[in-house]
């Protein structure tokens, strides 16, 4: 059984903690509600397919519906990609339709995050999660800025630069502390989600580029437990037994791999490696006081090469929001949203080094302009 003891061995820094590196982490995993129920659900996959599902229905009544008897959740990405280029202007009619209410509603989720205190003054939101990861997604994301600046939010809304499916291993990286990459080039790194566990061999690339803008994932293995439905305790042990093959991995790679995993993983993470709440879709109760999986994962991997295992863990979409860090150099307050099965959300503000390359702000608020006769 993990004990207290256990978890305080990993020694670098608490779990879900506030202040890491190179941010200060404003806020995560908040739960905006409205008359409707909980914000994120109108900013969804699912809730793009019910707005999609929506625009076929009268068409489906008369017989006119482009895409046929095909389910809704049964048309992935790349179809509606496909279709946005192709010659079917009727199914790409439908989807731009979509595309516009969905932008509509990601507009009114975002204005909603802006106007809390946790979010104030934010210049600019990453936006990543699998939904990103198409030309669908990028259309809504660049519909929303528009949405936003004809409101006069000052606000940038850009997709996540790496892969939805690696940006939260690279997002590791910046868990660390530095000293670790000063004689080792790369970190084991975990994605945990509600259908998939992905884990990833990191090279730091801090040679090349210190910020981290190098980093890349070398080696990676996916397994997606919602096919298995493992119980809790099988999911733990499969997790250590791909974390021991990607070592091995880096040991016949020749990598100087670092004693140090980084976990991201939904939900609010307590300092002592616990979760508080947020991870109902995973396999087993992750939520039970007596389980922690640090902890478990130290007791299957006690060292690495010649030192103690080191671990971190904090929420996936902190850590997918992390693989932004040496991009956004030039603003102090950002966030991420992530759109999957939920919508993830983080905010945070960079720690800046003396003389660094950040440009001058304003003292707007809520990330509005400043009216015509405010002064500069």
């Amino acid at each position: 059984m993990a004990t207290d003891e256990l978890v305080k061995a990993t020694g670098i820094a608490q779990h879900g903690a506030s202040r890491l590196p190179s941010v200060d982490v404003d806020s995560f995993n908040i739960e905006i509600r409205d008359d409707d129920g909980f914000l994120g659900d109108r900013a969804s996959r699912g809730a793009f397919r019910d707005v999609l599902e929506r625009w076929r229905k009268p068409l489906r009544k008369t017989g006119e519906d482009p895409f046929g008897k095909v389910p809704t959740e049964e048309i992935n990405k790349k179809t509606l990609d496909a279709i946005l280029v192709g010659d079917d202007t009727e199914a790409a009619a439908v989807v731009h339709s979509a595309i516009e209410d969905f932008s509509q509603e990601l507009a009114y989720v975002t204005r909603r995050f802006l106007k809390t205190k946790a979010w104030a003054k934010t210049e600019r939101i990453v936006v990543g999660g699998g939904f990103r990861d198409s030309r669908l997604g990028e259309l809504v994301i660049a519909r929303a800025e528009i949405i936003l600046k004809s409101e006069d939010f000052k606000i940038d809304l850009q997709p996540i630069r790496h892969h939805p499916d690696e940006a939260g291993l690279v997002g590791a990286l910046h868990l660390a502390p530095s000293w670790i990459f000063e004689a080792h080039d790369s970190i084991l790194a975990v994605d945990i989600g509600g259908t998939n566990i992905r884990c990833g061999l990191v090279e730091t690339g801090w040679k090349k580029a210190k910020d981290l803008s190098k980093a890349k994932v070398v080696h990676s293995e996916l397994w997606r437990h919602a096919d298995d439905e493992p119980t809790r305790e099988a999911a733990v042990k499969r997790l250590t037994k791909m974390l021991k093959g990607l070592i091995t991995e880096a040991e016949n790679g020749g990598y100087k791999l670092a004693p140090f995993i980084g976990i991201a993983c939904p939900g609010v993470i307590n300092a002592d490696g616990s979760i508080e709440k947020g991870a109902q879709n995973l396999p087993g109760n992750w939520e039970s006081s007596k389980f922690n999986l640090p902890a478990s994962l130290i007791e299957g991997i006690p060292v690495i090469g010649e030192h103690d295992t080191a671990i971190l863990m904090h929420n996936d979409g902190v850590v997918q929001g992390l693989s932004e860090v040496p991009f956004m150099q030039d603003v102090e307050r950002w966030g991420v949203l992530t759109i999957g099965t939920g919508l993830g959300n983080a905010r945070f503000t960079n720690r800046r080094k003396e003389n660094g390359n950040g440009k001058d702000r304003d003292s707007t608020e809520n990330g509005k302009k400043k009216g015509k006769n405010d002064k500069e």
